[in-house]
């Protein structure tokens, strides 16, 4: 076999920096999709105007369809603070993944979450401030995540239902009006309604947190309305100036009416 000229290998190397560079990068692709979903998803009352003021970051390829992470990031203050995110799947049978509120405390925007991607698709960030609507997002090479087995038993799943844990990741001093890190994790199935039972074979029915509430003492930091994209055991990082309060208050309904309440404490792990 001959081997590669010198130019031809610098060639390579350049197409291959490209491609390279493409999948950091992976913005949007124009497909039909959006169209049809864009009269549901925006807000008719606001106006849709260019220019990015958050930045998105999600794998070009996911390393599992069903636990897809995605970080959004307020990068301009200037228009406001971002009051609503809904988080869009486009390919996906439900395309709203979830749609949260925030408090004036998460104010500059830094959210984090995962969600299950069913085919190769648009993974758009709708962000809407006191007057207009912001759209950016990645395309995602993932499938199946919507019927890919749940990882645990389900009588183990079930065992741990609503379980939370608070993870705190300051490195500095901390005070009222500090800005803090946390991560919070939920134990759920989260069921699709995709998945089958691995013994069955029978589809399980649907299960998965539809209202999630979060607070530092009587201060709401977020509220979420999810559906079957947002993946099992949600995980939901996010940062917040501190209020003072000595804790997180934190409420999680399901579909099937089962209501989960938890006071977690700010200091260290819990």
């Amino acid at each position: 076999m001959k081997s590669l000229t010198i130019p031809t290998a610098i060639l390579a190397i350049a197409l291959s920096s490209v491609a390279w560079a493409e999948e950091l990068r992976n913005p949007l692709v124009n497909g039909e999709t959006w169209e049809y979903l864009r009269g549901d998803i925006l807000n008719e009352t606001k106006s849709v105007r260019p220019g990015a003021i958050f930045s998105v970051d999600a794998p070009y390829r996911a390393h599992d369809a069903a636990t897809v992470p995605v970080v959004v990031i307020q990068t301009d203050q200037s228009v406001g603070a971002i009051k609503t995110l809904k988080l869009v799947v486009d390919e996906n049978p439900a395309p709203l993944a979830a749609e949260i509120n925030f408090g004036p405390a998460m104010t500059p925007l830094s959210f984090e979450t995962r969600v299950r991607v069913n085919a190769y698709s648009n993974l758009r960030v709708v962000a809407e401030t006191d007057t207009a609507s912001f759209i950016d997002g990645r395309f995602v090479k993932a499938a199946g995540g919507c019927a890919a087995p749940a990882t645990r038993d389900p009588e183990v799943a079930m065992e741990n239902i609503g379980k939370m844990r608070l993870r705190h990741f300051d490195t500095g001093p901390v005070q009222v009006g500090s800005r803090r890190d946390a991560q919070l994790m939920i134990r759920h199935p989260n069921y699709s309604g995709l998945q089958r039972d691995q013994i069955t074979q029978l589809f399980v029915p649907a299960l998965f947190i539809q209202d999630l509430k979060v607070w530092q003492g009587d201060e709401m930091l977020f509220s979420l309305t999810g559906g079957i994209s947002i993946s099992e055991d949600p995980v939901f990082r996010f940062g917040y100036t501190d209020n003072g309060a000595p804790n997180l208050r934190v409420r999680a309904e399901d579909t099937d009416g089962h209501v989960f309440e938890q006071i977690l404490p700010k200091g260290g792990e819990s």
